[in-house]
């Protein structure tokens, strides 16, 4: 049987509704699915563990969505792309874009290479609101301050495309085209940590779905004040669904724009935006996940102190609402965006260690670990990028959870140790009197540990060394 044959790779768009690369593919004649672990060029900045275990059932679900038909490959992607379209006479590949510097860097090779040899290329945007170079100054400049950005430059731009139905007619190409199984992609771990990630994630394209109408439905409402609250049910968690594109922000954008416009939609539209905001840096600064942005910080005296490190990641801080963090980090894949800033600042400021340690664990423990919102939020809390939080701003961990976690129930669920301690000292152990602490079982520095530094001396500490930064 003889037919047209076009590739659609999929990359970061793992699903059938709104891909624009997929419907395009699916007009010029049969399709033949691909999928590459492309390890040898992300090279630094492949996937860390969590990323991968949520890449292997996000591949298995969309594998069962085309019946099984995805051809899943590892290696280069440049030499596998171009392989196969000389192996099968393959003239129309189509893909929808990626925008960390090495994908782009890949992408271009990959179109001047099939240029040259007469093969069309066809890209979309699958996975941004704004492509980063339409959202610029009136200089032609980009943004370097979120508030004009979204203001000024998404919505005075063209409303984002509206979002587009799976293909009706999607012919996949029959054969054996050499792939691998998603099982010898070895994306998950050896010791299986994840077993107990699964119970709180639905992955895939239905589960997006699902989470996406669920946050409509009962998290948006009261979205403005409740997203600060951990405990409660106003964040959408749509974050790793967004970031492997099993769901698009199209379709985010425009579910939400549904329920009218009010504070609590104007507040989650602002939060996509600051989604947009960080690509459109990385885009611009393709050093963001490595270099300061304000280069000034490159002289700020950072301690190198592994133990403390080890401490912090493993949620062992004796600071009751960061270790409870830590702890959510690992034990879901996911830590709450407030807690996320308390945490950052407790390492960058009161630990005075390196951002890039911070960035380096989320990397590898974030079921939603992207490089443009890592690095972008980890130079923000650092106070090294741009539109960052004065590096002056260093948040008080016992306040902070005072304030977003007011009766304790999400520091009590992640720090069991702490569970009968009453609210007054529960983010503070260490002030409570023993009497109190025995009634509680807690023993400091045996049942919980004692605080890994001093919060006021620390803070001082922090706000010298910035001060050293001045000339």
């Amino acid at each position: 049987m003889v037919y047209s044959l076009a590739i659609h790779w999929f990359r970061q768009d793992l699903r059938l509704s709104d891909n624009p690369g997929l419907s395009a593919a699916s007009q010029s004649g049969h399709v033949l699915p691909v999928y590459i672990l492309d390890d040898h060029n992300a090279a630094a900045h492949k996937m860390g563990a969590a990323s991968r275990w949520w890449l292997h059932h996000s591949l298995t679900d969309l594998n069962t969505s085309l019946g099984g038909n995805l051809r899943v490959y590892k290696g280069d992607a440049t030499s596998i792309i171009i392989g196969l379209a000389e192996e099968y006479n393959i003239q129309e590949i189509y893909w929808n874009r990626c925008y960390e510097p090495w994908r782009t860097q890949r992408d271009a090779q990959i179109k001047k290479t099939l240029a040259s040899k007469n093969i069309n290329v066809h890209s979309y945007n699958s996975s941004m609101l704004w492509e980063p170079w339409n959202v610029l100054k009136n200089d032609g400049t980009p943004y370097k301050v979120f508030t004009p950005f979204y203001r000024k430059g998404c919505q005075n731009a063209q409303p984002p495309r509206k979002p587009v139905s799976a293909p009706q007619n999607l012919n996949l190409a029959e054969g054996n085209f050499g792939n691998c199984s998603i099982e010898e992609l070895g994306l998950l771990p050896q010791i299986r940590w994840d077993i107990q990630l699964e119970q709180h994630w639905e992955i895939g394209e239905i589960g997006a779905q699902k989470r996406l109408n669920d946050f409509i439905t009962t998290g948006l409402h009261g979205y403005k004040n409740g997203r600060d609250r951990p405990a409660q049910n106003n964040v959408s968690r749509l974050s790793p669904h967004l970031h492997f594109g099993e769901i698009s922000p199209n379709q985010a954008y425009y579910a939400a724009l549904s329920q009218g416009e009010n504070n609590d939609t104007d507040t989650f539209l602002r939060e996509l935006g600051w989604r947009e905001f960080s690509y459109n840096l990385l885009y611009h600064n393709p050093d963001l996940p490595r270099k300061n942005l304000q280069r000034k910080f490159n002289n700020f005296p950072w301690l190198d102190n592994k133990s403390t490190l080890e401490r912090w990641k493993r949620g062992m801080t004796g600071i009751p609402i960061v270790d409870a963090g830590m702890r959510q980090l690992w034990q879901t894949g996911y830590m709450h965006n407030r807690v996320r800033m308390i945490v950052g600042s407790f390492l960058v400021k009161n630990l005075l260690l390196h951002w890039s340690n911070g960035e380096r664990w989320f990397w590898d423990c974030l079921v939603d670990a992207d490089l443009s919102n890592n690095s972008a939020s980890w130079q923000w809390i650092a106070g090294c990028g741009a539109d960052a939080a004065p590096y002056f701003r260093i948040f008080n961990p016992v306040t902070q959870g005072q304030k977003f976690d007011p009766d304790g129930t999400y520091t009590r669920h992640f720090v069991p140790e702490l569970k009968d301690l009453p609210d007054k000292y529960l983010f503070n152990p260490w002030e409570a009197p023993n009497s109190l602490l025995n009634q509680a079982n807690v023993t400091l520095g045996k049942t919980y540990p004692e605080p890994i530094v001093d919060l006021k001396t620390s803070r001082q500490r922090a706000l010298d060394a910035f001060q050293s930064l001045k000339p």
